[in-house]
């Protein structure tokens, strides 16, 4: 008769949850048993970024989609979003048939009466006007950002605003911490973002945030990462971040990154390669949030680094659990686990949005999130996906791409400076495009977008 905890005993009991949990955990395990098998020489071209292969895999999907997209209808700006922001992110453009496609298509899904939708004749939607903008962003010139009719989308935002302070996503549509975040990050971008606009989303945000420290899309639920980015991001917009608990959102974050390297969305859930951005993203807003005298921290308990100017090679602490290629490999029990103009904004908010520097180190394990990214996520014949086992799709390439981008200037001090080669896992030519934290576009194409809306 077995003893009661035995590994046999444990595996009857255990939940479904930890059944899948421990599957994905093997299936990673040995991805990174593997590369670690083989010579330091061969890793840095198994750490390599598959550019050509993603670039003609995005190119390929704004030219043509096939039938199985049909359930995506509704999404088309979001699909021009991640497919042109993945293409930036990788320091590429599209042709100029291609751009004026693009431009021309997104002005078809704009409504009369403000706002974008799904697709031309389609409903306008908070959700796939902030894709259309941030795609017409990412393409610049003065073409696709004057196809933006701030006045009628400025009536959009305002018919969207709830008596609770909150956003609709769209007419008679759900509240949510989305829709503030998509309503006032649009406003900021062109311009737009008066008193009106802000008024009580902080209270709405605030009672988001859970027990746990993250925050849900609405009062009494889950606290989420999506949410969490969307919740911190508008906070900072309208200059109110200080009024959450960043002490605990903070902690919450963190223990998000597992021992598969990445992170998950919630607690008790798989990792998904999404939220390399959704989750990474939010410890870049805390990174400047902080180094720009963001207040209500409480981080007496959290280690934060300083970067200096003599940061060298020999100074960089990821390193300890790194080879020369600067992958980190986990160190594992017998378990398989992990061993231990009228604006709100005031002066914090408007350098966390216009400045070009960041001043403390990363709060969350950038170059193991690196590996995960490049080892489990990539698919070596283009594109991202979820985790090793599922398909690769427009989506997960976005954001982990995105993702990737916020680990390798996690540690620079201002993004005009490239990062030191120690910050990017594997060769040098896997850098990407920098970009801005609060909107997800590349720096480049929101600093020429800003300039151009405080001219028109």
């Amino acid at each position: 008769m077995e003893r009661e905890g035995t590994a046999t005993e444990r595996q009857r009991r255990a939940t479904a949850s930890q059944v899948d949990q421990w599957a994905v955990q093997d299936h990673v395990f040995k991805i990174y048993g593997a590369f670690a098998s083989i010579p330091r020489s061969a890793q840095s071209v198994i750490l390599e970024l598959q550019r050509d292969k993603h670039v003609e895999y995005l190119t390929r999907g704004l030219q043509q989609l096939g039938p199985s997209f049909v359930v995506l209808d509704a999404n088309r700006p979001w699909l021009c979003y991640w497919i042109l922001h993945s293409i930036a992110l990788l320091g590429e453009s599209v042709d100029d048939e291609l751009e004026d496609n693009a431009i021309d298509f997104l002005s078809r899904c704009q409504d009369p009466n403000g706002g974008y939708g799904g697709g031309p004749g389609q409903m306008p939607h908070l959700a796939t006007t902030y894709a259309a903008v941030n795609s017409l962003v990412t393409l610049g010139g003065h073409k696709a950002l004057s196809s933006i009719n701030r006045d009628n989308l400025y009536k959009f935002l305002s018919r969207m605003k709830d008596s609770s302070g909150a956003f609709r996503m769209h007419d008679a549509g759900e509240i949510d911490v989305r829709a503030c975040y998509t309503a006032i990050s649009v406003a900021s971008i062109l311009n737009i973002l008066d008193d009106e606009l802000a008024k009580g989303v902080a209270n709405y945000i605030l009672s988001c945030q859970t027990y746990e420290g993250g925050i849900a899309g609405e009062p009494g639920s889950e606290a989420h990462g999506g949410y969490t980015f969307c919740g911190l991001a508008a906070m900072i917009l309208i200059n109110q971040a200080n009024r959450l608990d960043l002490a605990s959102l903070i902690d919450w974050v963190a223990f998000r990154q597992g021992v598969e390297c990445g992170f998950q969305g919630r607690t008790n859930k798989l990792v998904d390669g999404c939220y390399s951005f959704w989750q990474g993203g939010v410890f870049a807003l805390l990174q400047r949030l902080q180094a720009f005298g963001g207040e209500g921290f409480g981080t007496s308990d959290v280690e934060v680094e300083w970067v200096s100017d003599s940061t060298s090679e020999g100074d960089d602490e990821d390193r300890d659990s790194s080879d020369d290629n600067g992958a980190f490999h986990p160190e594992q029990n017998q378990e398989g686990h992990q061993s231990s103009s009228h604006s709100p904004e005031n002066s914090t908010a408007v350098h966390i949005q216009h400045s070009r520097h960041n001043q403390l180190g990363p709060l969350f394990h950038n170059m193991a999130l690196q590996q995960y990214i490049v080892l489990c996520s990539q698919e070596q014949e283009g594109g991202f996906r979820d985790k090793p086992g599922k398909a690769r799709d427009y989506y997960h390439t976005c954001y982990c791409l995105s993702g990737l981008s916020v680990c390798q200037y996690s540690r620079s001090k201002n993004e005009n400076s490239p990062p030191l080669p120690t910050s990017v896992l594997g060769p040098y030519s896997n850098l990407l495009e920098p970009i801005h934290p609060l909107y997800n576009v590349v720096s480049r194409q929101y600093h020429d977008a800003r300039e151009f809306f405080s001219k028109y």
